[in-house]
This record gives C-alpha cells, structure tokens and sequence, in this order.
C-alpha cells in the first residue's frame, strides 16, 4: 500500500486477502454449507456476527473479484439441486438483489451521492457540526460500541452491516444530526467494500432521506450493542483501555463508581472521553424534528404518511442510564475542539454539507415501505 500514497503506519495484517482466486475460493467454502442454503433464514445477530469472516464476499464483488452472476447461479443451481425443483425464496438472494436495487436507483442520477440537486432525496436540514463529525469519525465519542466500530472500521475496512446501521444512525438521525454526505465520504474512503451506489444508497436509507421512513426506530448506542455482546468482549478487541471494565458498565463506563474506573486504569474524561451527547434526549429531539420534516412532506404531497406514526420508539428493550447534561460534551458551534487526525485517519477536511434551506421538500422524494434492507455483510 506504500506505493499508492496511502499511511500504513499503525496498521495491522491484513484481514481481506485481494484477489479472485481467494474470492473463489471463499465462495467454495460459502457454498459447502449446503444445509445452511436448503434451510436458508436471516441470520441471526450475535458477538462473533461482528467479526470478519472467511467466507466473506462483499469486498470481491466490489472489486469485481467475483462476479455478481456466477454468485447468483451458483447460489441458484446449489438450492435446485439440494431442495429438488424448489423454488428459491428472494431472500435468499436479498442482498444481491438490494445492491441491484441501489444500482438501478442511481441509473441516470450523476447526484446520487449527495443530497443538493439529487431527484429522491428529501432536503433535511442538517447541522454543520466538523467537531462532532470528526469525532465520530475516529471513535472517540464516548460511547465504546459506536467508538469500537469506528475502531474496527479504521483498522479492517470492514464492519458487519448492523453495525454499519447504529454508526449511521448515530451520525445523523438519530444523535449527531450530521449530513448523511459526512458518512458517504467516510465510509468510501474506509469500507473495502464501499460501493458508490450501494453506499450512498443505504445512507439515504438509514438517515430517512430517501426510500423508507422509519425514523422513529432510534439504535441505541448502549443498549443494542449490550444485547448483541452483553460480555463486551468485542469492545474490549478494539478498545483495549476499556478492558478492564467489567461487563456491567463497559457500554456506559460513565456510570461506573470512581472506585471501578480506578480498579480499570481508565477514567472517564482523563482516558476515555465522556458521551459527546446524551442520546435520550437528542434522539427524541431528532425524532421530533424528522417527524416535522414528513409532516410538512406529507401536507405537500397530500398524503397521510404519519397517521400510525408514535412521537417516540427506544430501540431499547430495557432502559439504560444515560449520562447527565452535565457529563454529556457539548454539541453546540463552541463544542469540543476537533481531535488531531493520526496517520491513518479519513480525510482532513470532513464537514457536513452546507445547510439547506429546508423550506422546499423535494418534489420526488420517495416514501416507500419496503422490506427492510442490509448493507453488505459477511453473508453476502
């Protein structure tokens, strides 16, 4: 990588072997799981989920390693053969058919990847705030399971695609109300498997701007990652300093006694910054703001798209503390000054996009429920 200008400095081994030999050969061992295909379901989010595998995919696919058809008709032929004269069900082939869906999107739309100009995209106004985008950017915003994917991301260029969920949400809908832009450029220049209608598809999708309007289901920074991994182990991977946290208070270290940050090597503040926000109550501010925005879209368009729509749903099954207005930084234009960059950082320059206006929603914006898409996984 030395000869293409990009800083290796830091850099671990890497995870992703190039090549289409190794992609034949992950798809090999993707198709020996033949009971896996006969009985194909959704699978299931745990710990080891948020991992790289093996017989990962996406990042072939995107460098044309593999060809998205030869995966097609195996994955086909291998059903038939196993199940008979079965039919395959569509979501055995969900992934491949929402990258093509995010590929016919952005036929004959040069502005797809950003929100000015762009047809399907509704003009949110969002908040300029390089503090906070840079923030997120590295993985310091004092929430170890958003910093721990920022983490990972940074030092694999891969994250698993319910992971790449709660940090887009994080950045704009839901906590930082940041320019779904912001997190496009960041994950193109990270993501090895970035994909420019692929990505900027599904940011339009996470940050409501575009396809689908769930915008009052909120990923929780705490409490999701405490379900998917309630030992911790994945955020003691990729932020050793919290290691020594016991699993009751490493998602939300800010609430453990000054005795347990002392026994852990690591106070909070000191070592591991503090929440940048608290997410209880810039989340249902967000939510309230968003459901402005589709109210006015809806008395635009004539259309009844909120009559079921709750002031507020909590992706948390059960209620965490959060961190008083007083432990949370500042998120104002005279917040926390911007974090110096290290050798393998995104871009200098990441701002939000300029403000829009916001008075005139656009005129196409497409509101749609559809079935619920994923980015690239491991699976696909």
């Amino acid at each position: 990588m030395t000869w293409t200008g990009f800083p290796t400095e830091g850099l671990g081994p890497a995870v992703w072997q190039g090549g289409e030999t190794e992609a034949l050969a992950r798809l090999d061992k993707h198709l020996e799981r033949k009971a896996w295909v006969a009985n194909y379901e959704r699978p299931r989010m745990n710990a080891n989920s948020l991992l790289a595998s093996p017989t990962g995919l996406s990042p072939y696919l995107r460098f044309g390693c593999l060809s998205c058809r030869l995966f097609y008709y195996r994955l086909w032929d291998l059903y038939k053969k196993v199940k008979r004269n079965s039919t395959p069900p569509l979501s055995l082939f969900g992934q491949l058919l929402w990258r093509e869906f995010f590929y016919t999107a952005a036929t004959n739309n040069p502005r797809f990847d950003r929100m000015e100009g762009n047809p399907i995209c509704i003009q949110i106004p969002w908040d300029r705030n390089p503090e906070a985008l840079a923030k997120w950017a590295e993985g310091k915003t004092g929430f170890p399971w958003i910093d721990a994917i920022m983490t990972q991301l940074r030092q694999e260029g891969w994250i698993h695609h319910l992971a790449r969920h709660a940090v887009a949400c994080f950045l704009t809908r839901g906590d930082l109300w940041v320019s779904w832009e912001s997190g496009v450029r960041v994950f193109d220049e990270l993501l090895l498997d970035a994909d420019f209608s692929v990505n900027a598809g599904s940011w339009m999708w996470l940050s409501c701007s575009a396809f689908f309007q769930q915008f009052f289901h909120c990923y929780c920074p705490v409490g999701f990652g405490r379900r998917t991994d309630p030992s911790g182990d994945y955020i003691r991977r990729y932020l050793p300093k919290l290691k020594g946290f016991p699993s009751r208070y490493i998602y939300e270290p800010w609430n453990a006694p000054e005795s347990i940050q002392k026994a852990a090597k690591c106070i909070i503040g000191v070592d591991y910054p503090r929440p940048i926000v608290n997410h209880a109550e810039t989340s249902r501010l967000n939510i309230e703001r968003m459901k402005q925005i589709y109210q006015q879209l809806s008395r635009y368009r004539g259309l009844c798209l909120l009559a079921s729509v709750p002031s507020c749903v909590e992706d948390l099954s059960h209620p965490v503390a959060e961190p008083s207005s007083s432990q949370a930084g500042s998120m104002s234009s005279a917040g926390p000054r911007p974090l110096p960059s290290g050798p393998a950082s995104p871009k200098r320059k990441l701002e939000a996009a300029e403000e829009p206006p916001g008075e005139e929603l656009s005129k196409r914006a497409r509101v749609a429920e559809l079935p619920t898409p994923e980015l690239p996984s491991k699976d696909v």
